[in-house]
């Protein structure tokens, strides 16, 4: 059989991979599972919004992805990434289910009165330990790659609740080490020319950087942080997930933090945010392939962004000072006494991240933060995060949001009047508040609002999440580690605010900030009551993908499937009729494993409406006894008819029809074969009655013998007064299955002289192969149509999965009745 030599292949392939070398070389526990087992493969593009996404793939920075998109039929979902639109708060509802865990990146914790920063171990580790506290994370029992938090991994790389690589190999391994990197010895040098090429292009932005007058030192910092996140973390990351699903770990977990960064510093449409993207879709590429060719798990890969970011101008560069000056100004204004809080400092903002490849990078850029002096003089305007004083009032912004804290209570009339003269002095374009439960006070330099119920007129009625942004701004406001105040750099017109010096921003409301994206296999169940979908509703097909829940009732809205070129099949809403043939093979992969899931998974994708299944067994002990008809109708939630060509006691073989229609079974019998040979297999065919939209299609599915003589025999049966001239069979019918015939022969031109070949009927279509799987040969499996049926589209399905899960591709045909 054909599908063995593949197996071979794979084999040898397996025995000569680097990465199956490096698991033996380096002692890498490995999974027990079954190759059938599901896993899940989840990569985060930090930052990157729904707009900027189209964008690079317009203009193929991502090809990759378009190819996910285009040939592996992955769908293009928009997210809603909640309030605040930040790592933190996402990972958080992603990993443990919890919404607007922390109000920001940065902001004082109510339980220490100390400065929080979620880049800082200490900090997301306690965040993390509450949130565990709530229950198991996603990730439990898998790794996890430069996240916030852990997500219960059993081993997390590079997070900032974890720090550093996390266990090191012992000793007796390091001779193992020194193999693997002569294996790997193509990698080094591939990071090595990576890093000189960033090296070049960051020296280039930096000089650009001096001539445009802008910070020296920033600039010269921004050069090792370039070279550490966009390629480092990036090539440790790609390298080590490829392991782990070579190892076959449940869950794996990666956020590519690098177009993130450059956005942050470039802005979110910059040439250098955009040229990070095509190292990062390479890197996904390497982990999808990893992940495929895995023998211990049955992988999926999805990718998405936690949220996007907005073009943004500095406070201080717009206004001549800092957020931290100039609300120390009003405030002195205001009550006597009052005035900025005496800052810490640590090493500057643009190295952050790239502490978390360890502690021993974090003392060689900059040591610790150095701790407030309470002797200190107050410096007002001084732009960093504030220490307490009792006469001080503490501004904590880090971005687009920012809160104040006064030393003291406010009362209501002293938080309007304070609000009123930030906006209007100080220039801070939105101000906001929390008043009674589940509402909110905004200002603007135009007037004063109530939300959620003004919430049209201060963001616009064009904004795409207007009353899940009004409810989650107003939950912000009450959040316990928000202040009284909350200052925001949104505005309805003009460039939005940063309060840190950065020209991308994200963690308020804007529309591209609020846009992140979801790709995902196209029988990925998420919710169609919406446009989009929440971090939470990822999290749920995730625990039911990995059977750690159990699947909802939700289906991919037709609107948001259609995004991906994809529509998926809602009968009763057209007058059209997507028709599948497919030779399963008893659910034997090309790959040697049996999975009848993995069938219906294929058949899933494609939307199908009604399917004409070949070769499935029924209680046979080779297919541990599984009755494959019903399984996959059962996963498909179709009904099915089922007629055994071969019978062994109580094992059964043969073909099917399931649907999505109201179905009856007309007639299901053998077919004639050759009398001087009767030790060949037996074959049959199954014909029902389809009733769409009250009226009746006819189909008949059949599977020919492997000799001429045989065939030639089995379709006169076919064409005779039993079956396509019988009385009942009238048309529109549709006649499909895999004929073991050759186009132009003698079975071909018969069944053509009463039907109309599907593949020549639709025009400017080129016929595809079927046969077999990964490298076609032949056309042997076809869709035959008569009467008022009009051919709309024809499709071979040539996805990775389709390729392996049998060694007959399907044939996909759309109908219009």
């Amino acid at each position: 059989m054909i599908y063995r030599w593949e197996r071979r292949w794979r084999a040898i392939r397996r025995w000569v991979s680097r990465n199956e070398w490096l698991v033996r070389l380096l002692r890498l526990p490995k999974s027990a599972s079954t190759a059938a087992e599901p896993g899940l493969v989840m990569l985060q593009i930090d930052g990157l919004s729904r707009s900027q996404f189209e964008k690079a793939l317009a203009h193929g920075r991502l090809p990759f992805l378009g190819r996910l998109i285009g040939r592996e039929r992955y769908r293009n979902y928009t997210m809603y990434p909640g309030l605040p639109t930040s790592t933190p708060a996402v990972q958080a509802e992603l990993f443990y289910g919890v919404r607007c865990a922390v109000p920001a990146f940065a902001f004082r914790d109510h339980r220490t009165g100390q400065v929080a920063r979620m880049f800082d171990s200490h900090t997301a580790g306690d965040v993390q330990s509450r949130l565990e506290s709530e229950g198991p994370g996603l990730l439990e029992g898998g790794s996890a790659y430069c996240n916030i938090y852990s997500g219960g991994a059993a081993e997390p790389h590079f997070c900032a609740a974890t720090m550093g690589w996390g266990p090191v190999p012992s000793k007796e391994r390091w001779s193992h080490l020194a193999l693997a990197l002569v294996w790997h010895a193509w990698s080094i040098v591939r990071i090595a020319t990576l890093i000189a090429v960033e090296l070049v292009l960051a020296v280039g932005d930096c000089a650009r950087g001096i001539l445009a007058r802008r910070d020296l030192w920033a600039e010269l910092k921004f050069v090792p942080s370039r070279i550490v996140i966009s390629v480092a973390l990036r090539e440790l990351s790609t390298i080590s997930a490829s392991l782990d699903a070579t190892r076959g770990l449940p869950v794996i977990h990666v956020n590519f933090l690098g177009y993130d960064e450059q956005a942050h510093r470039r802005g979110p449409a910059s040439l250098f945010a955009h040229w990070t993207l095509k190292g990062i879709d390479e890197a996904i590429q390497r982990i999808w392939t990893a992940a495929r060719r895995s023998p211990r798990r049955d992988y999926d890969v999805w990718i998405y962004s936690d949220h996007g970011q907005q073009r943004t101008i500095p406070y201080e560069v717009a206004n001549g000072r800092t957020i931290h000056a100039a609300v120390a100004d009003v405030f002195g204004r205001h009550v006597r006494g009052y005035g900025a809080a005496t800052p810490f400092r640590r090493g500057g903002t643009q190295l952050e991240r790239a502490r978390w490849l360890g502690r021993w990078l974090d003392r060689l850029m900059g040591g610790a933060a150095v701790e407030h002096d309470p002797g200190k003089k107050s410096v007002p305007g001084d732009s960093a995060e504030q220490g307490p004083n009792d006469r001080a009032v503490e501004v904590v912004a880090y971005g687009p949001v920012g809160y104040v804290y006064p030393n003291g209570a406010l009362t209501s009339q002293q938080r309007e009047h304070f609000a009123q003269s930030l906006v209007s002095q100080a220039n801070v374009p939105l101000v906001l508040s929390a008043a009674e439960p589940g509402r909110a006070r905004a200002w603007t330099a135009r007037r004063s609002y109530q939300l959620p119920d003004d919430a049209e007129d201060l963001f616009g009625p064009d904004h795409p999440y207007l009353p899940d942004v009004a409810q989650d701004l107003v939950a912000l406001c009450h959040h316990p580690d928000a202040g009284p105040l909350v200052l925001c750099g949104w505005r309805r017109e003009g460039r939005l605010v940063s309060f840190a010096r950065e020209n991308g921003a994200h963690a308020g409301p804007g529309p591209d900030e609020t846009s992140a994206f979801v790709l995902v296999p196209p029988d990925v169940p998420l919710p169609r009551s919406r446009d989009f979908i929440r971090p939470a509703d990822l999290r749920r097909a995730a625990l039911a993908h990995l059977g750690r829940s159990a699947a909802a009732d939700v289906e991919p809205a037709p609107e948001i499937a259609e995004m991906a070129g994809h529509p998926v099949a809602m009968p009763q809403a057209r007058r059209t009729l997507r028709i599948l043939t497919y030779n399963a093979h008893s659910c034997l992969g090309m790959d040697g494993s049996l999975s009848p899931s993995r069938i219906a998974r294929v058949i899933a994708q494609t939307g199908a409406d009604v399917v004409a299944l070949q070769e499935l067994d029924v209680r046979r002990l080779r297919s541990n006894s599984d009755d494959q008809a019903h399984s996959i109708a059962r996963q498909l939630e179709m009904q099915f008819h089922f007629h055994p060509a071969l019978r062994l006691e109580e094992e059964q073989y043969g073909d099917a029809v399931l649907s999505r229609h109201p179905m009856r079974l007309v007639r299901a019998g053998a077919l004639p074969g050759l009398t001087a040979r009767p030790y060949l297999e037996p074959r049959g065919a199954i014909w029902v009655t389809l009733t769409l939209d009250g009226r009746e299609i006819q189909l008949v599915n059949t599977h020919l013998g492997l000799l001429r003589g045989e065939r030639a025999r089995q379709v006169e049966a076919l064409l005779g007064d039993e079956w396509l001239g019988h009385p009942e069979c009238k048309e529109p019918l549709i006649f499909c299955g895999d004929l073991n015939a050759l186009p132009g022969s003698r079975v071909h031109r018969r069944l053509c002289d009463r039907l109309r070949d599907a593949q020549i009927d639709l025009q400017n279509h080129r016929p595809q192969r079927t046969f077999f799987g990964r490298y076609p040969l032949g056309r042997i499996d076809y869709i035959f149509v008569a009467g008022d049926l009009e051919v709309v589209s024809v499709e071979v399905v040539r996805t990775h999965l389709a390729r392996v899960a049998s060694d007959h591709l399907p044939l996909l045909v759309e109908v219009r009745i």
